[in-house]
């Protein structure tokens, strides 16, 4: 099925495309019953109505967000060597996030919008 964010996808060249899909699949993993949506014109998923994370290119890396400075916080440890923001995870496809750190960052952002719901 077309979908919004499998056009941008389709528009990256092969090595970030991949890297990106793998992405989208830990995110589906995580969260089977989110949705797929464009936000602030990245790829994202949300949750009972609630943004959870998104994922997009730049020309020099990838980056998954988690929508939130506190997931990056709590898990500062496992983040190491990638290069961070309050609420972004940089990295290069050749070095992607792996599929059980995507997992754990998104379990904690479906139990941080739970919080707050």
């Amino acid at each position: 099925m077309e979908t919004a964010s499998t056009t941008i996808l389709a528009a990256l060249p092969d090595d970030q495309r991949a890297a990106l899909q793998r992405l989208r699949k830990a995110i589906r993993t995580a969260a089977p019953q989110a949705e797929e949506c464009i936000s602030y014109r990245l790829p994202a998923f949300r949750l009972e109505g609630r943004l959870l994370v998104a994922f997009g290119a730049t020309a020099k890396h990838c980056g998954f967000y988690p929508i939130s400075g506190t997931a990056v916080d709590a898990h500062r440890e496992e983040l190491q060597g990638y290069a961070t923001s309050k609420g972004c995870i940089r990295f290069q496809p050749d070095r992607p996030l792996s599929a059980a750190l995507v997992r754990k960052l998104v379990k904690y952002r479906i139990a941080e919008n739970a919080e707050r719901a």
